[in-house]
Protein backbone atom coordinates (compact mmCIF):
# COMPACT_ATOMS: atom_id res chain seq x y z
CA UNK A 1 0.00 0.00 0.00
CA UNK A 2 1.34 3.34 -0.13
CA UNK A 3 1.39 4.29 3.40
CA UNK A 4 2.22 7.54 3.31
CA UNK A 5 -1.51 8.30 1.09
CA UNK A 6 -2.80 5.89 4.08
CA UNK A 7 -1.25 7.66 7.00
CA UNK A 8 -1.92 11.28 5.65
CA UNK A 9 -5.28 10.35 4.62
CA UNK A 10 -6.24 8.40 8.37
CA UNK A 11 -4.30 11.32 10.49
CA UNK A 12 -6.76 13.92 8.32
CA UNK A 13 -9.85 11.72 8.92
CA UNK A 14 -8.41 11.46 12.65
CA UNK A 15 -7.60 15.35 13.07
CA UNK A 16 -11.25 16.15 11.56
CA UNK A 17 -13.20 13.65 13.70
CA UNK A 18 -11.22 15.15 17.19
CA UNK A 19 -12.25 19.01 15.82
CA UNK A 20 -15.73 18.01 15.50
CA UNK A 21 -16.05 16.25 18.19
CA UNK A 22 -14.05 19.26 19.71
CA UNK A 23 -16.34 22.37 18.62
CA UNK A 24 -19.60 20.12 19.35
CA UNK A 25 -18.46 19.91 23.16
CA UNK A 26 -17.53 23.24 23.35
CA UNK A 27 -20.86 24.52 21.94
CA UNK A 28 -23.00 22.70 23.82
CA UNK A 29 -21.30 21.33 26.91
CA UNK A 30 -22.38 24.61 28.75
CA UNK A 31 -25.90 24.77 27.23
CA UNK A 32 -27.06 21.01 27.95
CA UNK A 33 -24.26 19.57 30.35
CA UNK A 34 -23.32 16.89 27.97
CA UNK A 35 -20.10 17.35 26.85
CA UNK A 36 -18.15 15.62 29.47
CA UNK A 37 -20.61 12.26 28.20
CA UNK A 38 -19.84 12.98 24.69
CA UNK A 39 -16.60 12.75 25.45
CA UNK A 40 -16.78 9.65 27.25
CA UNK A 41 -18.54 8.39 25.04
CA UNK A 42 -16.96 9.26 21.84
CA UNK A 43 -13.57 7.43 23.52
CA UNK A 44 -15.04 4.38 24.20
CA UNK A 45 -16.75 4.48 20.55
CA UNK A 46 -13.39 2.89 19.23
CA UNK A 47 -13.82 -1.01 18.72
CA UNK A 48 -10.63 -3.42 19.11
CA UNK A 49 -10.68 -3.84 15.38
CA UNK A 50 -10.43 0.35 14.66
CA UNK A 51 -8.00 0.46 17.25
CA UNK A 52 -5.68 -2.23 15.27
CA UNK A 53 -6.35 -0.69 12.34
CA UNK A 54 -5.26 2.52 13.49
CA UNK A 55 -2.46 0.95 14.93
CA UNK A 56 -1.40 -0.78 11.59
CA UNK A 57 -1.32 2.29 9.54
CA UNK A 58 0.43 3.87 11.84
CA UNK A 59 3.40 1.00 12.82
CA UNK A 60 3.50 0.66 8.59
CA UNK A 61 4.50 4.59 8.39
CA UNK A 62 7.61 4.03 11.17
CA UNK A 63 9.00 1.25 9.02
CA UNK A 64 11.69 0.43 11.88
CA UNK A 65 11.63 -0.43 15.37
CA UNK A 66 14.07 -1.85 18.19
CA UNK A 67 13.02 -5.15 19.81
CA UNK A 68 13.86 -8.01 22.16
CA UNK A 69 12.58 -10.95 22.03
CA UNK A 70 12.38 -14.68 23.60
CA UNK A 71 11.44 -17.96 21.29
CA UNK A 72 10.88 -20.68 22.54
CA UNK A 73 10.77 -24.10 20.57
CA UNK A 74 8.16 -27.06 21.45
CA UNK A 75 10.88 -28.84 22.89
CA UNK A 76 11.38 -26.10 25.45
CA UNK A 77 14.77 -24.45 24.25
CA UNK A 78 14.58 -20.51 24.60
CA UNK A 79 16.54 -18.24 22.50
CA UNK A 80 16.95 -14.52 23.24
CA UNK A 81 17.33 -11.99 20.40
CA UNK A 82 17.39 -7.92 19.89
CA UNK A 83 17.86 -5.91 17.52
CA UNK A 84 16.02 -3.98 14.74
CA UNK A 85 13.27 -4.94 12.67
CA UNK A 86 11.62 -3.29 9.36
CA UNK A 87 8.61 -4.41 7.55
CA UNK A 88 7.70 -4.05 3.97
CA UNK A 89 10.34 -5.52 2.93
CA UNK A 90 11.25 -7.86 5.98
CA UNK A 91 14.00 -6.98 7.15
CA UNK A 92 15.88 -8.04 10.61
CA UNK A 93 19.63 -7.11 12.59
CA UNK A 94 20.30 -9.49 15.42
CA UNK A 95 22.65 -7.69 18.28
CA UNK A 96 23.90 -11.11 20.25
CA UNK A 97 26.65 -9.21 21.43
CA UNK A 98 25.46 -5.80 22.26
CA UNK A 99 28.31 -4.29 19.64
CA UNK A 100 26.38 -3.78 16.95
CA UNK A 101 24.59 -6.63 14.14
CA UNK A 102 26.47 -9.21 13.87
CA UNK A 103 23.48 -10.85 11.81
CA UNK A 104 21.18 -9.18 9.21
CA UNK A 105 18.58 -10.88 6.87
CA UNK A 106 16.82 -8.29 3.94
CA UNK A 107 14.45 -10.14 2.50
CA UNK A 108 16.03 -13.38 1.09
CA UNK A 109 19.52 -12.70 1.65
CA UNK A 110 21.51 -13.05 4.96
CA UNK A 111 24.78 -11.80 6.57
CA UNK A 112 26.37 -13.39 8.78
CA UNK A 113 29.43 -11.49 10.21
CA UNK A 114 32.50 -13.36 11.52
CA UNK A 115 35.88 -12.17 13.56
CA UNK A 116 37.98 -14.33 10.99
CA UNK A 117 37.67 -12.91 7.63
CA UNK A 118 37.83 -14.90 4.65
CA UNK A 119 39.72 -13.59 2.18
CA UNK A 120 39.81 -10.90 3.86
CA UNK A 121 36.16 -9.99 4.00
CA UNK A 122 34.08 -9.96 7.34
CA UNK A 123 30.69 -10.51 6.15
CA UNK A 124 29.70 -13.90 4.39
CA UNK A 125 26.27 -13.59 2.17
CA UNK A 126 23.89 -16.36 1.30
CA UNK A 127 21.04 -16.14 -0.58
CA UNK A 128 18.12 -18.23 0.45
CA UNK A 129 16.27 -17.65 -3.02
CA UNK A 130 17.70 -20.94 -5.00
CA UNK A 131 14.53 -21.14 -7.18
CA UNK A 132 13.52 -17.48 -8.14
CA UNK A 133 10.51 -17.23 -5.91
CA UNK A 134 10.54 -15.28 -3.16
CA UNK A 135 10.36 -16.91 0.80
CA UNK A 136 7.48 -16.41 2.31
CA UNK A 137 7.93 -16.37 6.26
CA UNK A 138 6.16 -14.63 8.97
CA UNK A 139 9.14 -12.30 10.81
CA UNK A 140 7.50 -11.52 14.30
CA UNK A 141 7.49 -7.63 13.62
CA UNK A 142 4.92 -5.67 14.89
CA UNK A 143 3.44 -4.88 11.34
CA UNK A 144 2.85 -8.50 10.77
CA UNK A 145 1.25 -9.25 14.52
CA UNK A 146 -1.18 -6.34 13.14
CA UNK A 147 -1.76 -7.80 9.80
CA UNK A 148 -3.16 -11.01 11.30
CA UNK A 149 -5.53 -9.38 13.56
CA UNK A 150 -7.03 -6.81 10.67
CA UNK A 151 -10.46 -7.65 9.81
CA UNK A 152 -10.68 -10.44 12.59
CA UNK A 153 -14.09 -9.92 14.59
CA UNK A 154 -12.01 -12.46 17.22
CA UNK A 155 -9.88 -9.81 18.43
CA UNK A 156 -10.95 -8.44 21.67
CA UNK A 157 -10.09 -5.90 24.71
CA UNK A 158 -8.78 -7.57 27.62
CA UNK A 159 -8.27 -3.95 29.49
CA UNK A 160 -5.59 -1.33 30.09
CA UNK A 161 -1.81 -2.22 31.78
CA UNK A 162 0.88 -1.54 32.31
CA UNK A 163 3.67 -2.20 30.68
CA UNK A 164 7.25 -0.95 31.60
CA UNK A 165 5.74 1.44 33.75
CA UNK A 166 3.37 2.77 31.01
CA UNK A 167 -0.31 2.06 30.57
CA UNK A 168 -0.91 0.19 27.13
CA UNK A 169 -4.71 -1.44 26.01
CA UNK A 170 -4.33 -5.39 25.80
CA UNK A 171 -5.61 -7.45 23.16
CA UNK A 172 -6.37 -10.47 22.75
CA UNK A 173 -6.92 -13.14 19.94
CA UNK A 174 -7.20 -17.15 19.21
CA UNK A 175 -7.13 -17.70 15.57
CA UNK A 176 -7.49 -20.79 13.54
CA UNK A 177 -5.99 -21.17 10.14
CA UNK A 178 -8.93 -20.23 8.45
CA UNK A 179 -8.70 -17.05 10.60
CA UNK A 180 -5.41 -16.24 9.36
CA UNK A 181 -5.46 -16.87 5.61
CA UNK A 182 -8.83 -14.40 5.52
CA UNK A 183 -6.97 -11.35 7.81
CA UNK A 184 -7.37 -8.00 6.14
CA UNK A 185 -9.76 -9.60 3.25
CA UNK A 186 -12.59 -7.74 4.91
CA UNK A 187 -10.86 -4.51 5.47
CA UNK A 188 -8.57 -3.91 2.44
CA UNK A 189 -6.28 -2.06 4.35
CA UNK A 190 -2.34 -3.97 3.30
CA UNK A 191 -1.19 -3.73 -0.62
CA UNK A 192 -2.30 -6.70 -1.99
CA UNK A 193 1.13 -7.73 -2.45
CA UNK A 194 1.80 -7.43 1.29
CA UNK A 195 -1.16 -9.65 2.29
CA UNK A 196 -0.34 -12.19 -0.47
CA UNK A 197 2.94 -12.22 1.51
CA UNK A 198 1.40 -12.78 4.44
CA UNK A 199 -1.19 -15.53 3.55
CA UNK A 200 1.66 -17.84 2.01
CA UNK A 201 3.90 -17.24 5.05
CA UNK A 202 1.00 -18.66 7.25
CA UNK A 203 0.05 -21.37 5.36
CA UNK A 204 1.76 -23.88 7.94
CA UNK A 205 0.45 -22.50 10.79
CA UNK A 206 -2.90 -24.69 12.11
CA UNK A 207 -3.04 -21.89 15.07
CA UNK A 208 -2.08 -18.68 16.15
CA UNK A 209 -2.87 -16.88 19.90
CA UNK A 210 -1.69 -13.28 20.36
CA UNK A 211 -1.71 -10.94 22.85
CA UNK A 212 -0.70 -7.00 21.98
CA UNK A 213 0.01 -4.31 23.70
CA UNK A 214 -0.58 -1.23 22.34
CA UNK A 215 0.58 2.01 24.09
CA UNK A 216 -0.45 6.09 24.59
CA UNK A 217 0.97 6.89 21.15
CA UNK A 218 -0.66 4.26 18.82
CA UNK A 219 2.54 1.85 18.77
CA UNK A 220 2.82 -2.21 19.40
CA UNK A 221 4.97 -2.31 22.75
CA UNK A 222 4.88 -5.86 23.83
CA UNK A 223 3.69 -8.98 21.90
CA UNK A 224 3.01 -12.70 23.07
CA UNK A 225 2.11 -15.15 20.63
CA UNK A 226 2.00 -19.08 20.46
CA UNK A 227 2.42 -20.19 16.81
CA UNK A 228 1.01 -23.57 16.08
CA UNK A 229 2.23 -25.98 13.11
CA UNK A 230 2.17 -29.57 12.38
CA UNK A 231 5.44 -29.94 14.35
CA UNK A 232 4.55 -28.22 17.44
CA UNK A 233 4.02 -24.98 19.03
CA UNK A 234 6.54 -21.97 19.04
CA UNK A 235 6.14 -19.22 21.88
CA UNK A 236 7.33 -15.77 20.74
CA UNK A 237 7.59 -12.68 23.58
CA UNK A 238 8.13 -9.40 22.12
CA UNK A 239 8.98 -6.17 23.45
CA UNK A 240 9.06 -2.79 20.44
CA UNK A 241 10.35 0.45 20.93
CA UNK A 242 11.88 3.33 18.95
CA UNK A 243 9.37 4.08 16.23
CA UNK A 244 11.01 5.95 14.00
CA UNK A 245 13.38 7.09 15.15
CA UNK A 246 15.37 3.25 14.72
CA UNK A 247 18.08 3.37 12.22
CA UNK A 248 17.36 1.15 8.61
CA UNK A 249 18.63 -2.18 8.74
CA UNK A 250 21.48 -2.05 5.56
CA UNK A 251 23.58 -4.38 4.03
CA UNK A 252 27.37 -4.42 5.35
CA UNK A 253 29.61 -2.14 2.66
CA UNK A 254 30.22 -4.58 -0.64
CA UNK A 255 33.52 -5.00 -0.35
CA UNK A 256 33.61 -6.56 3.08
CA UNK A 257 30.74 -9.16 1.79
CA UNK A 258 32.19 -12.55 0.65
CA UNK A 259 29.24 -14.72 -1.50
CA UNK A 260 28.61 -17.93 0.00
CA UNK A 261 27.85 -19.50 -3.42
CA UNK A 262 30.96 -18.19 -4.69
CA UNK A 263 33.39 -19.72 -1.86
CA UNK A 264 31.92 -22.83 -2.23
CA UNK A 265 32.16 -22.98 -5.80
CA UNK A 266 35.96 -21.86 -5.26
CA UNK A 267 36.66 -24.53 -2.86
CA UNK A 268 34.65 -27.18 -4.93
CA UNK A 269 36.97 -26.46 -7.86
CA UNK A 270 40.06 -27.03 -5.80
CA UNK A 271 38.94 -30.24 -4.51
CA UNK A 272 38.15 -30.98 -8.18
CA UNK A 273 41.78 -30.30 -8.80
CA UNK A 274 42.95 -32.45 -5.98
CA UNK A 275 40.92 -34.95 -6.67
CA UNK A 276 42.05 -34.71 -10.91
CA UNK A 277 45.77 -34.95 -9.62
CA UNK A 278 45.02 -37.64 -6.98
CA UNK A 279 43.70 -39.82 -10.38
CA UNK A 280 46.48 -38.68 -12.65
CA UNK A 281 48.82 -40.49 -9.53
CA UNK A 282 47.05 -42.93 -9.11
CA UNK A 283 47.12 -43.96 -12.80
CA UNK A 284 50.81 -43.33 -13.24
CA UNK A 285 51.35 -46.24 -10.09
CA UNK A 286 49.33 -48.54 -11.87
CA UNK A 287 51.21 -47.83 -15.02
CA UNK A 288 54.48 -48.59 -13.64
CA UNK A 289 52.84 -51.81 -12.19
CA UNK A 290 52.82 -50.63 -8.30
CA UNK A 291 49.28 -51.05 -7.94
CA UNK A 292 47.96 -47.49 -7.16
CA UNK A 293 47.29 -45.19 -4.77
CA UNK A 294 45.19 -48.40 -3.13
CA UNK A 295 47.97 -50.66 -2.77
CA UNK A 296 48.25 -53.89 -4.80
Amino acid sequence: MNTAVLTRAGIAAAGAALLVGGLTACGTGKADGKGDAKTAEAAKAETPAEAVKASYAKTVAAKFATYGMTITSGSGKAEQLSGTKGWYPSTTAIDDKGDGANQVMIGDVVYTHSDKPLEGKSWMKMNLNKDGKPRSRFNDDPADYLAVLLGQQKVTLVGTEQIDGAAARHFKAALTNADLLAADESTKVMEAANRQYLHEALKEYTSLDVDLWIGKDGYPVRVDSAQGTKDGTTKVSAKFSGYGTTAPVSAPPADQVADFDEVMKGIDDKLKGVDDTLKEADKTLKDAGLGGLGGS
